[in-house]
C-alpha cells in the first residue's frame, strides 16, 4: 500500500470515529452533557472539549510546531465547563476542521517525516496512529455514555441485538463489515 492510499484509508477511519460520536450526542439532550457517572468519570462535555482541545493542539501547524501548543489547558478539558452548549459545539466543529485540515495536506512523502509532540519526536506515520487510537478511545466512552444517558430511547450505531443473522443474509441492508 501506498503512502496516499493510507492518508486516504485513516481519513476514513476518523470520519467514521466523528460520526459514532455525531449520531450518539445527537441521541442526548444537551442539557444531560455535564452528567458524570462518578466524579472521576468523563462527561460528554468533558470529552467533547478535551478531544476538540487535543484536535486543535495536535493539528494545527501539524508539520511545523509542536503538537502541544502552549496556549492549551489540557487540565482544563476535565473540568466542568462554563461554556454554552453552543460554544461547545463551535469547538467540537472547530476541533475537526483542524484534523481534516492538516490531514488534507498530507502527502506520502510526508509520512516518513519527524514531528514533535511534547518535545517526543515521531514520525507523521507514528503520529497519525497515537491519535487514531486515541481518539478511538476517547469516541468508545462518549458511545457508552450516550448509550446510558439515552435509556431505552437509543437508536444502535451498527447491527441491532439478535441482528446478524438477518444483516448477514441480506434482509437488514446497509454496508457490509459492521
Amino acid at each position: 500500500m501506498d503512502g496516499n492510499a493510507y492518508l486516504q484509508d485513516v481519513r476514513g477511519r476518523f470520519e467514521e470515529l466523528r460520526r459514532a460520536c455525531d449520531r450518539s450526542l445527537a441521541q442526548v439532550p444537551p442539557e444531560r452533557w455535564a452528567f458524570r457517572l462518578d466524579p472521576e468519570s468523563n462527561s460528554l462535555d468533558t470529552l467533547v472539549l478535551h478531544l476538540s482541545g487535543n484536535m486543535r493542539s495536535r493539528w494545527t501547524g501539524f508539520l511545523a510546531t509542536d503538537g502541544e501548543k502552549p496556549d492549551r489547558d489540557r487540565d482544563g478539558e476535565f473540568e466542568d465547563t462554563a461554556l454554552t452548549h453552543e460554544q461547545l459545539v463551535a469547538r467540537w466543529e472547530h476541533g475537526w476542521s483542524c484534523l481534516f485540515g492538516a490531514l488534507d495536506g498530507l502527502r506520502d512523502e510526508d509520512l516518513a517525516r519527524t514531528i514533535t509532540i511534547r518535545s517526543l519526536p515521531l514520525t507523521v506515520l507514528e503520529a497519525i496512529q497515537r491519535q487514531l487510537a486515541h481518539y478511538g478511545q476517547h469516541t468508545g466512552q462518549v458511545v457508552m455514555l450516550a448509550k446510558h444517558l439515552a435509556g431505552p430511547a437509543w437508536n444502535t450505531l451498527s447491527i441491532p441485538r439478535g441482528g446478524s443473522r438477518p444483516f448477514n443474509a441480506g434482509l437488514m441492508g446497509g454496508p457490509p463489515g459492521r
